[in-house]
């Protein structure tokens, strides 16, 4: 029986902008991570407003707030379709948002790789994925031990310390300088004590007295309160007429206001940094006069944004870059627990200290601006891990001793699998959809309310060990496919998982081994998502093909869009890049059309920078002499549409253009249809849940299926070496 774990957590809807505190399955240590027991999170007042006001937004005021965005959109709907960009769009619009990400607590468990690094009952500050949490998952790059002596509600201001650090950092202030603060938020009153605890003399600019009397208690030489009129000549004097060495902007503002305050007041060729989202027009004259330089901060610093750096723990030499995101987060804990006279004072900026219980009321708080607030601390008490054991309930058992019909398990909710997976799954009758497992609780949760689930879980075990699921989806990133497929056909279930099968022959060859181990178990079987040849028009032209002898040649051109070259799929012990991750589907679809076994491929790649390879020429050699040549690129423009099939075969000739055009000519009456886009999708789903339903053939021969992913791996064999993998060899 499996045992389900709840917490609660923070989420807004990115639809509705509607913010609730919800009951969610807690998250799981994985590798690299530590799994943290909150203590105290920040609220960070001006940037969580900002992401609340544009959730509340209409579709269209999100596109006007975002317009690139939109170019996206538009580039996706010329390539893939209106239907498949609408479903893509909706989908991610629904995703739960989790917010928060400062915060502070008590290492309840170690990821593997990180044993000598952290320990279980260790205090840390987690940053970026540490959100109003009672338990989350933080990867190491984005958590750093707090020193003895400093409290939860301290330590919890570790992020957001990062920031201003990062942003002061830009600045490079020497001893002496003469240093600008504009806007004296969180973000600034931490910059303008960073500044001075560096040596630099700050002068602080708000219109809020009250912030304006802080920032000179914790350490500003000077103050300027911006409605009482231009700062000019204040600085002067204090500057000796030369104005400040350096700007940092963190104000909050559509205005571009501090923009012309930082002309004003900047010296000849100053360092202006920008940390507050502002309106960004800035006076050319003025700052190309001064040759004034504009750093625009990166969040925590050096590593922020980079998946190879937060999520895979690949460290940057310290002789070229000494100050990451880590180290400044790691900085500002060893400040806040300083000696009085080069401490980082936060507890001076907290203004709410409320239970987690009441973060609703927080939020509303900031939101309606209803109080003069600051640093608004949520604690979480001792009481967190009693609650959690109240909420350990085992998964609810089915009135029946079995459910009958096709009870399904899905492992992983990505974009795909909400955009299409699971709404057609969610419309076939003899579908039960028990379990949902991802690795997010947020998504869990919101996955089993939003596609009628009747269990969410953040562990594919879940799934696994469940006697009641006799199907298992999977939809996971690319590496866990084939070891997610063997478990589950040796737990005795039929398998749906999307392409691709494997990224190596390891994976491929434990998947055979698990397929063989449940031969004489008729209802295991696994279908790979290679929706295509489900489709009508390439089932007419296979039709119209099988009726006729002799070899075929066929020509795929696929132009598939460029995706950048830090996404994961392009990674390869993640995602094992596009040739694996996607043409996969187009070397399976050749197969089906010809309906003979590979012999062998021959590829060649453009060489391009990056190390992203997206454009190849792929030539594969069938058993009975067939032939399939598949251009596959990245380089084209995307209203071209993305895939055109050409057969030829007795002097007749078949086209498809998108699944939504299909012309024949030549021996045989002409055809010409044009269609809404239909790739397979609905009718592969149905037949891989008839199958599990009345135990039926399998819906594509999974000796196919394996062939398939074999001939995909030799094209990486034949990439590296140069040379035609043959097949029938391995």
């Amino acid at each position: 029986m499996w045992v389900k774990e709840r917490m609660k957590q923070v989420i807004q809807s990115r639809r509705t902008g509607k913010l609730a505190l919800k009951e969610v399955p807690e998250p799981k240590v994985r590798r690299g991570h530590l799994l943290v027991r909150t203590r105290a999170s920040l609220i960070s007042a001006g940037t969580e407003r900002m992401v609340i006001d544009f959730a509340k937004k209409s579709l269209a005021g999100k596109a006007k707030a975002r317009p690139d965005l939109v170019r996206k959109v538009i580039d996706k709907a010329k390539r893939d379709g209106l239907q498949a960009t609408f479903q893509t769009v909706m989908a991610r619009l629904d995703e739960p948002l989790p917010l928060g990400y400062s915060a502070a607590g008590d290492v309840v468990a170690v990821g593997a790789g990180l044993e000598g690094a952290f320990k279980p009952g260790q205090k840390v500050a987690g940053a970026g994925l540490a959100n109003h949490a009672e338990l989350n998952v933080v990867p190491a790059s984005l958590a750093a031990a707090v020193p003895d002596g400093v409290c939860d509600e301290d330590a919890c201001f570790g992020t957001l310390g990062a920031i201003a650090l990062h942003a002061v950092r830009n600045v490079e202030p020497k001893l002496g300088d003469v240093v600008a603060v504009i806007g004296l938020g969180l973000v600034g009153q931490l910059a303008s004590q960073f500044l001075s605890l560096s040596g630099a003399r700050v002068i602080a600019l708000d219109y809020d007295r009250d912030r304006l009397a802080l920032a000179r208690r914790l350490g500003a030489e000077a103050t300027h309160d911006l409605s009482s009129g231009s700062p000019d000549t204040a600085i002067a004097a204090l500057t000796g007429e030369h104005g400040c060495d350096g700007v940092v902007i963190a104000a909050a503002t559509p205005s571009n206001e501090p923009f012309l305050t930082a002309a004003a007041v900047a010296r000849d060729r100053a360092r202006v940094a920008l940390v507050g989202l502002t309106g960004t027009e800035f006076p050319y004259a003025d700052f190309m006069k001064k040759e004034l330089t504009i750093v625009v901060s990166r969040s925590y610093g050096p590593g922020r944004y980079d998946e190879d750096f937060e999520r895979r723990n690949v460290k940057y030499p310290e002789g070229w870059v000494r100050c990451t995101e880590t180290e400044n987060l790691s900085e500002t804990l060893r400040l806040i627990g300083a000696a009085d006279r080069s401490r980082l004072d936060v507890g001076s900026l907290i203004t709410h200290r409320l239970s987690f219980e009441d973060a609703e009321t927080a939020y509303a708080m900031i939101a309606e601006r209803s109080e003069p607030h600051m640093g608004v601390v949520l604690t979480y008490g001792d009481d967190v891990a009693e609650r959690q054991e109240k909420a350990r309930v085992s998964f609810p058992e089915t009135a029946d001793d079995g459910i009958r019909g096709c009870v399904l398990g899905v492992i992983g909710a990505g974009s795909f699998a909400k955009a299409v997976l699971l709404p057609e799954l969610k419309r076939i009758d003899q579908v039960t959809l028990h379990t949902l497992a991802t690795t997010r609780s947020e998504t869990a949760e919101h996955g089993q309310k939003t596609f009628g689930f009747l269990n969410a879980a953040t562990d594919a075990d879940a799934v696994l060990e469940s006697k009641e699921i006799n199907a298992v989806v999977i939809a996971t990133r690319h590496d866990s496919h084939a070891d997610l497929t063997a478990r589950a056909m040796a737990a005795g279930k039929a398998v749906w998982v999307e392409k691709p099968l494997s990224l190596d022959w390891d994976g491929l060859n434990r998947v055979i081994d698990a397929r063989n181990g449940a031969a004489a178990a008729s209802s295991v079987f696994f279908q790979v998502g290679f929706n295509r040849r489900f489709a009508p028009m390439a089932e007419k032209v296979r039709n119209d093909l099988s009726a006729r002898s002799g070899r075929k040649v066929i020509s795929v051109r696929v132009n598939a869009g460029a995706i950048a070259g830090d996404h994961w799929v392009h990674q390869a012990e993640e995602g094992g890049g596009r040739i694996l991750g996607e043409v996969c589907h187009f070397v399976d679809f050749a197969r089906f059309l010809t309906g003979q076994s590979i012999h062998a491929v021959q590829a060649e790649a453009a060489l391009t920078p990056g190390n992203v390879c997206d454009d190849v020429s792929i030539s594969i050699g069938f058993s009975d002499g067939s032939l399939a040549t598949i251009l596959y690129t990245a380089s084209g423009d995307s209203s071209a549409g993305k895939e055109r099939y050409e057969v030829f075969c007795q002097g007749r000739n078949w086209v498809i253009e998108d699944f939504r055009r299909l012309n024949a000519e030549g021996n045989g009456p002409s055809v010409t249809e044009k269609k809404v886009q239909d790739k397979g999708f609905r009718s592969a789903i149905k037949a891989f849940v008839d199958a599990v339903t009345t135990g039926g053939t399998t819906p594509i021969d999974e000796a196919e299926l394996i062939e398939t992913s074999a001939a995909t791996l030799a094209i990486m064999e034949s990439l590296r070496h140069g040379q035609r993998i043959l097949i029938d060899d391995g």
